[in-house]
């Protein structure tokens, strides 16, 4: 991977499936054009598996994904993003930890794939 290449993280409550999905497609589509990163601001502790099953889906890799906090990216040593988007309108109104550097932010919101009948396992809108 070129050495200049830009991080982009992506942020959302739980880190199970928007940021998780944002952070593997960016990733795979990107082709080392970038290097995507995600977590939450409360995570859940694992990742949907019908958002790994997406990422399958669409042949990207679904291996080495998990839940984290937002902290760990704002601790010392911690990669340096030029790019922060807020994935869920609920995440986009938290305050933020201050990140090193002076990343671009924005809010791309939208109704969560975990509110969906589907990845709550009933028939309904959501991930196939």
């Amino acid at each position: 991977m070129p050495e200049n290449v830009p991080n982009t993280l992506f942020i959302c409550t739980g880190n199970s499936a928007r940021s998780i999905l944002a952070e593997g497609l960016l990733n795979g589509l990107a082709q080392g054009r970038f290097r995507a990163y995600s977590a939450g601001s409360q995570p859940r502790g694992e990742v949907h598996p019908l958002a790994l099953a997406m990422l399958e889906r669409l042949k990207m890799p679904s291996d080495g994904y998990r839940s984290k906090s937002w902290d760990e990216y704002a601790r010392p040593g911690a990669p340096e993003f030029d790019f922060i988007f807020t994935v869920c309108d609920s995440a986009a109104g938290e305050i933020c930890p201050v990140w090193p550097g002076r990343p671009m932010s924005a809010n791309w919101g939208g109704s969560g794939p975990g509110r969906c009948g589907r990845l709550r396992g009933r028939p309904g809108p959501g991930i196939p």
